[in-house]
């Protein structure tokens, strides 16, 4: 048996900073206090939503078209592990967040592993389920995005959203997650200039403090991994007191150079790109101060 609460229409102001559509909302839970409470919060944002007193089978949930799922495990009792996997199986893009009392590790092990996205231990303030829901539907959002994403091209690098890779000519650059999440952001602004605190609050998830290198240092590891596997480009470039840009340009010379006399002679064009770098190097340094 459900009891169904709809929302207003239309999408309201979430004051927790998450998705600004609405969302839709089922709570699977007895606990009669914690359900008005969260219910209370959940119409303020205008969120679709609806509590569910016990286990519905897995074709009723997908007909409510859910965006996540609040659920006490405890209501489930002795089937709760078998519904959950079932659930998970049938349900791959639906948001699960376990809300229940005090468990051991071995049990939040097993619902994460099983396919729930998160696991709150009540007591718990209904600002952070809320929280945690919107987090969840934004992961799975961009898991979505980045599935669907094409692969970008630039010089000799391939990026792909989809595998959390870069390439160079087939090979992989072995980028960490936080430095693929910095080429994505780069490459995906087109040729636009990033800011340092607009990269640092995209990738980090908070306002970077005064005096902090971390952008730097990741900008820094990047375009070192690509300069090794790409010698003959140059994609990230610096912009004094601002941030950096990433556009693929060509260090190969084919046309002729005029060369200062002050060059020693047997001076190879190609020595243009160790000038290049150089000079990135230079820029980075100077500013740092």
């Amino acid at each position: 048996m459900t009891d169904t609460t709809t929302a207003r229409d239309g999408a309201g102001p979430s004051g927790s900073g998450g998705p600004s559509s609405t969302l839709r909302v089922a709570v699977l839970d007895r606990d009669s206090g914690f359900i008005q409470v969260l219910s209370k919060r959940l119409d303020r944002l205008a969120w679709e939503h609806r509590v569910l007193a016990g286990p519905v089978p897995s074709e009723a949930v997908v007909s409510m078209r859910l965006s996540a799922l609040i659920v006490d495990l405890a209501v489930l009792g002795p089937q709760a592990w078998e519904w959950l996997e079932r659930l998970c199986g049938a349900l791959p893009e639906l948001g699960i967040v376990v809300c229940t009392g005090p468990s051991t590790v071995a049990q939040r092990v097993r619902g994460l592993r099983l396919g729930a996205d998160d696991w709150i231990t009540k007591p718990c303030h209904p600002e952070e389920v809320i929280a945690r829901v919107q987090s969840v539907v934004r992961r799975r959002r961009r898991a979505s995005t980045r599935a669907e994403a094409k692969p970008l091209l630039a010089g000799e690098v391939e990026i792909r959203s989809d595998r959390f890779q870069a390439f160079v000519r087939g090979n992989s650059l072995d980028l960490t997650r936080r430095e693929f999440e910095l080429i994505e952001l780069l490459a995906g602004g087109e040729g636009r200039v990033l800011e340092r605190e607009e990269i640092y609050s995209r990738l980090w998830g908070y306002t970077m403090v005064r005096g902090d290198r971390s952008v730097d240092v990741f900008v820094r590891k990047l375009r070192q991994k690509l300069e090794k596997a790409s010698p003959r480009w140059r994609y990230i470039h610096t912009h004094f007191g601002i941030g950096y840009r990433f556009a693929a340009e060509s260090l190969d010379v084919d046309s002729q150079i005029d060369v200062p006399p002050s060059v020693p002679v047997g001076w190879d064009a190609r020595d243009q790109g160790k000038l290049a770098r150089a000079q990135q190097d230079r820029e980075l340094t100077a500013d740092a101060f």
